[in-house]
Formats: C-alpha cells, sequence, structure tokens
C-alpha cells in the first residue's frame, strides 16, 4: 500500500471571510433522532439561533430526521465554521437526549462544508438544498416541506431571481446525502 493510501487526515477546514458554504451534517450511524414535528422544529430554530449568534446569514436550508444541509454566507469576521457546528450540535444532543432520557448519547457524526466559489456552484447547490425534501421522496413539490426554505424562497424571492436559482441543475452534483 503505497502513502496516499494509507493517509488517514481528512483535508483542513478552510475559512474565507464573506463567502458562501454549504454544510452537510448527519446523526451517527444515519439514526432518525428528529423524527417528528416537534423535534424537526427544534433542530431548525437551533440553526436559526447559532447561525445567527455566529453571525453566519442563512440562505437556505433544509432539515431531515437524520441529517441537515444549509447554505450561509460567512461573517467577514474571523469567526470560523466549527465553533457553530460545535455549539449546534452540543445543543441539540444535549436537548434531544433530555427528551429521550439518554444522558451522554452521541448523536452526532459529523459535517461537511464546501466553500461556494463559483456562481454557478453557488446556485445548483441553492436549488438542491431547497428541493432536497422531494429528493428523499417526503413531499411532492418542496414547498410543501416545513422545514425547508424552499416555500420561503418561493414566496419572498424576486421573481426574477426565483428563476434564475431554480433553472440550476443540480442532479449532478456531489453531495454527501445517502441518507
Amino acid at each position: 500500500m503505497d502513502d496516499l493510501q494509507r493517509w488517514h487526515h481528512s483535508p483542513a477546514h478552510v475559512f474565507l471571510p464573506d463567502t458562501m458554504y454549504m454544510v452537510t451534517a448527519a446523526t451517527l450511524h444515519k439514526v432518525h433522532h428528529f423524527r417528528d414535528t416537534m423535534r424537526l422544529e427544534a433542530l431548525t430554530n437551533a440553526l436559526f439561533e447559532v447561525s445567527e449568534s455566529y453571525g453566519w446569514a442563512l440562505q437556505a436550508w433544509a432539515v431531515f430526521s437524520n441529517h441537515y444541509h444549509f447554505i450561509a454566507q460567512s461573517p467577514t469576521a474571523s469567526a470560523v465554521l466549527k465553533p457553530l457546528i460545535q455549539r449546534l450540535h452540543s445543543q441539540t444532543a444535549r436537548w434531544l437526549n433530555r427528551q429521550d432520557d439518554t444522558t451522554g448519547r452521541q448523536v452526532w457524526f459529523q459535517y461537511w462544508d464546501t466553500c461556494l466559489t463559483y456562481e454557478k456552484s453557488y446556485f445548483a447547490r441553492l436549488n438542491y438544498v431547497h428541493n432536497n425534501p422531494v429528493k428523499h421522496g417526503l413531499v411532492a413539490a418542496a414547498e410543501e416541506y416545513p422545514f425547508c426554505s424552499a416555500g420561503w424562497f418561493e414566496a419572498y424571492a424576486d421573481p426574477s431571481y426565483y428563476r434564475k436559482v431554480t433553472s440550476f441543475r443540480y442532479d449532478r452534483l456531489k453531495v454527501a446525502d445517502d441518507f
């Protein structure tokens, strides 16, 4: 086995201020911990609260029973993504473990982030996140899924911008999403 095959470190998370990122996170062993409306609302609200407290501007989000995706603009300050994710995951895991009376259980596995530096990549991923509930077979139209930004985007985005984003193909994107 050559050195490249034995290399066990994952790439460093690079932080660029005032840049768009797509983040995907999954529960450990893909367990459906957030399986009902109350739990999905708690995870969604925590995502809103934590991202705002760290100065990240959410652009799109989709929250599911065993994973989530979001696209956000990083702050101009030197705050990085890792503390945001650590707080979100620890806060929601503690809450969930209190709900299930299972102290200390590991809920979250890890997260993946992609820095979106190309406009076409950004638009395709926006469309991907908005349509993720359809991809997973939860709804026929993304706007019907309440734990996703698709309905908000359709209702409030400028119509020409909405048409532009929804025109981008997302079926060939390589996103960790086998949940």
